[in-house]
Parts: structure tokens; C-alpha cells; sequence
């Protein structure tokens, strides 16, 4: 992952409502949620949350994809799983770390 990716990934995730858009796409797994239900379960106006989702996705945070009439979003585990991975590269000193390979990544 190069830097300036890192940089426009985690400067999106730098604001509250879209760390909160993020964290519930995260928690729905590869099922995703629409606008409509994440802005009522959220408690996110809609305009507002059209605006965050486009920079979660400009991001590479989330997709979408169309399913017949409504639009799919989801959390872009790869790219939420390379960002970790470059924050924790050379954790720990170049020592082993204390934790384990497989809270590494997640794919859901």
C-alpha cells in the first residue's frame, strides 16, 4: 500500500460520522446495508450520509454495487486489512509481536 493511500484512508476515517459508517458496514460483513438502513439505524440524515459514504468510497474504504433498485455497501475488508497491515509492519521493534497471525486480518 503506498503512502498517500494511507494518508486519504485514514484522513477519511478522521471524522466521527464516517468512522461510525464505517464501523457498522464492518460489523454487517460482506451482507452490506443500504443508505435508507444505515441512515435509520444510524440516525445519519441522508444528504449527510451520501457525502460520507462518497468519501469512504473515494477512500477505498467501501463499495457498492446495485442490486435491482437499491445500492450495496460494504466495507472493502482488503483495503481495511492492507491499511493495518502497513500501520503495523514494523511494530514491536522488529521483535514478535504479542499478537497472533490471525487477528491480523479479518474476512468476513
Amino acid at each position: 500500500m503506498e503512502e498517500k493511500d494511507v494518508v486519504r484512508s485514514l484522513a477519511a476515517l478522521a471524522q466521527p460520522v464516517r468512522l461510525q459508517v464505517f464501523r457498522a458496514l464492518v460489523v454487517r460483513g460482506s451482507t452490506g446495508l443500504t443508505p435508507g438502513t444505515m441512515a435509520d439505524a444510524l440516525g445519519i440524515p441522508p444528504n449527510t450520509l451520501s457525502f460520507h459514504l462518497k468519501e469512504l468510497t473515494h477512500a477505498g474504504l467501501v463499495t457498492q454495487e446495485r442490486a435491482s433498485r437499491n445500492i450495496i455497501y460494504r466495507a472493502a475488508f482488503t483495503h481495511m486489512n492492507a491499511l493495518l497491515g502497513y500501520l503495523t509492519e514494523n511494530c514491536c521493534q522488529g521483535v514478535a509481536c504479542a499478537v497472533e497471525a490471525t487477528a491480523e486480518s479479518c474476512s468476513c
